[in-house]
């Protein structure tokens, strides 16, 4: 029976790329590389513009916070990205947000993966909203000390239900619930914080933004 248990293992190891081939092909490339196709800002007048193989936004002095939006919207999915932010500005990802012009003149709101060196990195804030901090507790040493100042830093976000995680290079930060925002689906964005005049300019940069649709199969 050796020659069959061998010929069990190779067939087992032919298939493993395969897998994980198709697994690949289950992510999806937000960002072609090359231009802004398929985004769309909102609010503010910060500037974005692809340099390299990154997404690039820089403060405009005296604008509010700006954002650059898929135009597609997104429920249930996992998200991952890297990110490089000046140590002076504070930054973020929508997720699962709104522009409504009915609703304070298209202000974006919804759920906000925190992009900061103050030790916030990775919890989530509700922008624009009425909720302040989604993430109540965010005093994990672990999770606080996770975000590398001066570096790219990889983020790992999952939405399913009414559950958001996250991860910071690995670590896990954010586990909650969120009963709070009422945002079940709704665009990916890209924020540049507004600063004060005569403050900047200041730049984040995106790089590798990947998707994949977690939504139940109809």
């Amino acid at each position: 029976m050796r020659w069959y248990r061998g010929f069990f293992v190779a067939v087992l190891l032919a298939g493993m790329p395969l897998i994980g081939v198709a697994a690949e092909k289950d992510w999806q490339e937000l960002f072609n590389g090359k231009d802004l196709s398929g985004w769309v800002q909102r609010n503010g007048t910060a500037t974005y513009r692809v340099e390299g193989d990154s997404i690039l936004g820089r403060t405009s002095e005296g604008s509010p916070n700006s954002f650059l939006c898929t135009e597609k919207d997104y429920c249930d999915f996992e998200l991952k990205f890297e990110v490089k932010v000046d140590d002076e500005l504070n930054s973020g990802v929508q997720i699962r947000s709104r522009s409504v012009k009915e609703d304070r003149n298209g202000r974006v709101h919804g759920p906000q993966v925190e992009i900061a060196t103050n030790g916030t990195a990775g919890f989530i804030y509700g922008e624009a909203l009425d909720t302040g901090w989604l993430s109540e507790d965010r005093t994990d040493p672990k999770a606080m000390k996770a975000f590398k100042n001066g570096e790219w830093n990889q983020y790992h976000v999952k939405a399913v239900g009414n559950t958001i995680r996250t991860w910071v290079n690995g670590v896990p930060v954010a586990d909650l619930k969120d009963e709070k925002s009422g945002m079940k689906c709704g665009f990916i964005g890209l924020q540049v914080h507004g600063i004060r005049e005569g403050t900047g300019p200041y730049e984040v940069r995106w790089r590798n933004i990947r998707f994949k649709d977690l939504s139940p199969k109809k």
